[in-house]
């Protein structure tokens, strides 16, 4: 069994990259690996099937009616986003963004946080190169503030639960670490983020989506959802046998699967409320960095990697060794705290 999951977990980590037509068909794949993942580990029941399809509606829905609304108010909202960016220095922009979002995301959902996102990075006139690297900053960003209260991302809701904590229990264990970093994913957007060569006020309007278009989105992302919740459940008895009993420091570093796999069904089997603070704070960073790395490691990733489509590759160029450094980083703030 545990030979046929690491099997599973290298096919996840490699073949988006390796294989084009598994790239361009994300979701499926992910979807067939999560399958085989339950099918190998032997958890495939009734109970989980329900599980799967149920846990990726209200998020679905969200990015549908999201979507709906931006196509709604497209026009005042480019107009908005165009005048703001176009009466402030540019990287200070970007950094109100890439901060902003992830301070609210705490509040509005990684889910909304990243749709905005979306909305805005449409309006400005940025080179390829420069919209995958404000996405994709921006991403970490919403991702890490998003787990400062039990509504932000299901990660927060089950840690919070799990501790048997009050609402702002996150905030209080790791607001110290996060708001630092969320501060430094903003002020490096505004260093590596260039002004587009064209004016904002005379860029081309983005094109409506179609509703079909919008449905198509959101049932990617329905796919892609319970795919995830597959995999986590499918990788649960790895988890078990090999991760819970490790040496603190080593767990961190290997928390970074959480690139590919669900974050939520990690700290779900990770955590407990015999741990101490320090160790539940280890065990959170690493996985809430990690996820920013690869598409499939959150669900603003997925979002607005289906939306503005960014590949695995295009994505891991920066998220990659992005990621790598916030976890150093962090790893001394453990180590010497």
């Amino acid at each position: 069994m545990y030979f046929g999951l690491t099997i599973v977990l290298v096919m996840v980590l490699l073949l988006p990259f390796a294989v084009k037509s598994i790239e361009s068909n994300l979701e499926s794949f992910l979807f067939t690996m999560g399958v085989l993942a339950v099918v190998i580990s032997g958890v495939l029941n009734k109970e989980l099937l329900s599980t799967a399809l149920s846990d990726p509606i209200n998020i679905t829905f969200a990015v549908i009616i999201a979507g709906l609304l931006f196509r709604l108010f497209q026009k005042p909202f480019e107009k908005v986003v165009r005048y703001v960016s176009r009466h402030m220095p540019f990287p200070l922009f970007v950094a109100i963004i890439v901060i902003g979002l992830g301070i609210v995301s705490s509040v509005i959902t990684a889910i909304i946080a990243a749709i905005i996102l979306v909305a805005i990075v449409s309006v400005l006139n940025l080179s390829r190169k420069d919209q995958i690297r404000m996405v994709v900053i921006t991403c970490f960003s919403i991702g890490m503030g998003a787990v400062l209260t039990p509504v932000g991302e299901p990660l927060s809701t089950i840690a919070t639960s799990k501790m048997n904590e009050t609402f702002f229990y996150l905030l209080k264990l790791l607001g110290v670490q996060i708001i630092p970093g969320i501060f430094a994913f903003g002020i490096l957007a505004a260093i590596i983020v260039r002004k587009p060569a064209r004016k904002l006020g005379i860029a081309p309007r983005n094109k409506l989506e179609t509703i079909p278009e919008i449905i198509i989105r959101g049932i990617k992302v329905y796919i892609f959802v319970m795919a995830l919740t597959l995999l986590g459940a499918g990788f649960e008895p790895f988890i078990e046998r090999f991760l819970l009993n490790i040496n603190l420091y080593a767990l961190y570093w290997i928390n970074m699967v959480s690139a590919v796999l669900d974050n939520a069904t990690l700290v779900a089997a990770e955590i407990s409320p015999e741990m101490s603070e320090s160790t539940i704070q280890a065990i959170l960073l690493g996985l809430i960095i990690s996820g920013g790395m690869l598409i499939p490691g959150n669900i603003p990733n997925i979002i607005a990697a289906g939306k503005l489509q960014i590949t695995s590759i295009e994505w891991a160029r920066i998220g990659v060794p992005v990621g790598l450094l916030s976890m150093i980083v962090y790893f001394i703030v453990i180590v010497f705290s």
